[in-house]
């Protein structure tokens, strides 16, 4: 599995492993590598995160982690081709 980030301010970490992912482990993903990137990349200015319809992704802690962190998600269609 790979989780990466890229922006128009430039290219953030890349995260590489083995196995499969759930929202827990998704959750450590994103305060590991994509906190960090989102910092170094946009140093306090607003950005939008944008994900697909994952499980992981659309889990219920996952939203509210991203809700209580205050991060703003792109809404993202289910059947998005």
């Amino acid at each position: 599995m790979v989780w990466g980030c890229m922006s128009a301010c430039g290219m953030g970490s890349l995260h590489i492993w083995k196995g499969t992912i759930n929202a827990e482990r998704y959750i450590q993903v994103l305060e590991q590598y994509m906190l960090p990137s989102r910092r170094c990349l946009f140093q306090g200015r607003p950005c939008i995160f944008q994900h697909d319809n994952a499980r992981p992704h659309t889990a219920s802690i996952t939203t509210s982690w991203l809700c209580r962190r205050r991060i703003r998600v792109l809404k993202w269609p289910a059947c998005s081709p």
